[in-house]
């Protein structure tokens, strides 16, 4: 295969995952075509006056063994406290020890460390545990009436649950009961989509929360009491309950930038600035791609024995240049998407405290108040203490989930931190004279919605899998809501089926949806 080539559409986990999965196993030469200039996608790492910011928060954590194992081969763990961990991989059992192990972080960078993880909710200006529990602080914070409420509705719901199970909303309560749902989903569901529970598909549900319900939650209560394993696979835990995850010294796009590293030594190829514009056919065969620098307006042409995507759907079905069944167009134009910003703080401190008066330890908080905008809450200093250049200052991203083009996308940036400063100020998170920095980021097409011409989507994909040497892979690619390890077993899959000669892609399909892992938020 060495004389082949593998157009790559995108630099993100999965398309660098297939462009190096290629590049060793296969011999073909892969060249990524990515739109910006960073590595990563929505994994990229923005520096920021030497503080950097992760967009979305990455946990480095999977039930992947194959996954785990990938990422470790690229970044190994950090020293300190390799000899406190029992790693299996692939049926084999690494004893990772100090001695002549993992790089000091304090010395060197390419470096994973590991970082205990907590997230709470912040509702009714309270903490809550993340996901809720039943403890004396909920019963203080919600009351003893409102809590008798949610018991009972749970368990009405436990005996009649709600079937069909057809929407987002019915799948919330058949496993939290409609009292707690109402009290902490609801509302910031809708925040985060910008449409009711109603008009989403519970398949949402079944790809990011499958695994938690209130009874799951009780039974990791019972076992946090047992003797731990100091293993940091965690399998027998649900995704949400994690207490720990890997993660790169200087953030998540340092991952990606050392994997675009090892591709161009392979023999690949990343020219980053270039748009594809086209994908061009011959029956069910895409011959080639031609792209569109975003900065001169050249075009360029190429030629494709492969071609993966990650590109949204709906672009790369306009993009085809053969004939596309009205029905397929229709559909794919009317696929949706969140979008997203970011606003970093960076702060003398923030207003709230840990009870002993140290800095809080959340990696990130949700935000729950009805009465402001701002969605999620990072903590950058508490996913690697390198990611902020003075660990003296607090260094945090807030999350807004808006659609491209509306009021809150469009407005400046000197607005949208002003918007950030003085809701956090209002519901006492941070104090507006303790602002010392900001920036703002926006990213496109985050997230892939579960309404709009979804509920079609077989449609398109039927039609898409019929070009036999197009895979489609990541978030947009499959307009599936994926991870990045996901993204990345989509990728490794579609290389599996090109080395064995297999042609049907149902197992790519089916990454996230038949197996161990699922991903909860």
């Amino acid at each position: 295969m060495s004389e082949k080539k593998a157009i790559i559409i995108g630099a993100g986990p999965a398309g660098l995952t297939a462009a190096y999965e290629l590049a060793i196993r296969t011999g073909m030469q892969p060249i990524v075509l990515e739109m910006s200039q960073w590595m990563g996608g929505i994994s990229r790492t923005v520096n920021h006056n030497g503080n950097r910011i992760d967009i979305g928060g990455h946990r480095f954590f999977s039930k992947s063994d194959r996954v785990m194992d990938w990422w470790l081969s690229m970044m190994p763990l950090e020293a300190s406290v390799s000899g406190s961990f029992a790693i299996t991989y692939q049926n084999r059992q690494q004893e990772l020890t100090a001695e002549g192990g993992g790089p000091d972080p304090e010395t060197e960078d390419r470096v994973m460390l590991v970082r205990s993880r907590k997230s709470r909710i912040y509702f009714n200006r309270s903490f809550f545990d993340y996901p809720v529990t039943l403890n004396l602080n909920t019963v203080r914070n919600l009351g003893l009436v409102r809590m008798m409420k949610i018991g009972f509705s749970y368990l009405w719901r436990v005996v009649f649950p709600i079937r069909p199970e057809t929407n987002l909303e019915s799948f919330f309560i058949n496993r939290f009961g409609r009292e707690l749902y109402r009290t902490f989903f609801e509302s910031y569901t809708e925040k985060v989509w910008g449409v009711r529970c109603q008009d989403i598909s519970a398949e949402w549900g079944a790809q990011r929360i499958k695994g938690l319900s209130i009874t799951r939650t009780l039974l990791h209560l019972f076992k946090k009491l047992l003797p731990k394993r100091r293993d940091i696979r965690q399998k027998d835990v649900e995704t949400s309950l994690i207490e720990q995850f890997l993660y790169p010294k200087l953030g998540p796009g340092q991952m990606w930038e050392t994997v675009a590293d090892r591709v161009r030594r392979a023999g690949g190829e990343i020219r980053t600035g270039w748009r594809v514009t086209r994908l061009h056919t011959d029956g069910d065969r895409v011959t080639g791609v031609t792209a569109r620098h975003m900065e001169t307006g050249e075009d360029m042409t190429l030629q494709a024995d492969l071609v993966f995507s990650t590109m949204a759907i709906k672009d790369l079905v306009a993009g085809l240049d053969g004939p596309v069944p009205d029905d397929v167009q229709q559909v794919a134009s009317g696929l949706m998407y969140r979008d997203f910003i970011t606003v970093g703080l960076l702060l003398r401190d923030l207003k709230i405290r840990n009870r002993n008066g140290s800095r809080i330890d959340d990696n990130w908080i949700y935000i729950q108040e009805p009465d402001v905008k701002v969605g999620r809450l990072q903590v950058f200093n508490n996913w690697s203490p390198y990611m902020v250049k003075d660990p003296q200052h607090t260094w945090i991203g807030l999350e807004y989930f808006c659609n491209e083009g509306d009021e809150l996308w469009s407005r400046s940036d000197q607005d949208l931190a002003r918007l950030g400063v003085e809701e956090l100020d209002r519901i006492g998170i941070i104090r507006q004279e303790d602002v010392l920095d900001h920036v703002v980021i926006r990213m496109p097409k985050t997230y892939p919605a579960y309404f709009g011409a979804y509920a079609q989507f077989d449609v398109v994909r039927a039609f898409l899998d019929r070009f036999d040497n197009l895979y489609l892979v990541g978030r947009n690619g499959m307009h599936r809501y994926n991870n990045q390890d996901h993204s990345m077993l989509t990728a490794m899959t579609a290389v599996d089926n090109i080395v064995a000669g297999r042609t049907d892609k149902s197992n790519v399909w089916s990454v996230n949806t038949e197996q161990e892992y699922h991903e909860e938020k």
